[in-house]
């Protein structure tokens, strides 16, 4: 249970808190919850009052007192959803693990016309073969999300043909650890990468999109003008890339 906040919730951060709340509240995939916490602890740092916060991130002030009372009694723990009650798992340990296990195998060992597996299709398959009981999509995709286990993500990889691949791939190495011919580059010395993508589409839309709105999507103008084609070369310094 919480202790009831006070005025005497003053935020000090250190710097790798800084950072932390910094980058959360600048993520573009954060959860939204996350980003406000982090934003309502950063403005405390900074010294506004909770009736300023309040008015600057856009929640109540009762709001803006809790998080920051929270993060001084937790520190980042303390930014955290607390664990809810409610009804016990239905699936036992060793029915999870069967799912899992039917993750990584190939739909095409079970007869199946699957390049992959989507959740949908195990859940299906799960239960047609009494595997486990009857389960939902979104249950198994918890289960995986909750795991190293993501059968819908996949990368790719090419075997180098090339018979002279590990001399030219031990160059490109060396340079970008500043070193060429067995000597260390000075520091007027550069690498340079370079790339040339050819035959970019020159697009405009005919009529300006429609921002979003509450219960309104981001409306796209269907039909484009064609301006060309150009080409976009790029080069930056690899060990300086910003």
């Amino acid at each position: 249970m919480d202790v009831t906040p006070t005025s005497a919730d003053v935020v000090v951060l250190t710097n790798q808190e800084r950072r932390v709340l910094t980058r959360r509240a600048k993520a573009a995939r954060c959860p939204h919850r996350d980003v406000l916490r982090a934003r309502i602890v950063l403005a405390a740092a900074d010294g506004a009052a909770n009736a300023q916060i309040a008015r600057d991130v856009g929640v109540c002030e009762d709001t803006a007192r809790r998080w920051r009372h929270r993060f001084c009694a937790r520190r980042l723990d303390g930014l955290k959803d607390r664990p809810r009650s409610g009804r016990p798992p239905s699936f036992t340990p060793v029915e999870v693990a069967e799912v899992k296990a039917l993750a990584c195998s190939r739909p095409a060992d079970h007869g199946l016309p699957l390049t992959r597996w989507s959740v949908s299709e195990l859940a299906a398959h799960a239960t047609a073969t009494g595997l486990v009981r009857p389960v939902s999509a979104s249950t198994i995709g918890r289960w995986l999300a909750a795991d190293a286990i993501k059968p819908w993500q996949h990368r790719s990889w090419i075997f180098p043909r090339d018979p002279d691949f590990a001399t030219k791939a031990a160059r490109v190495l060396d340079l970008y650890e500043r070193t060429w011919q067995g000597r260390p580059l000075g520091p007027e010395e550069y690498v340079i990468s370079a790339d040339e993508k050819s035959q970019l589409q020159a697009l405009r839309r005919r009529h300006p999109e429609t921002p979003a709105a509450p219960g309104q999507p981001r409306r796209v103008e269907f039909e484009y003008r064609r301006g060309g084609t150009l080409a976009s070369f790029a080069a930056y310094d690899v060990h300086h890339p910003g």
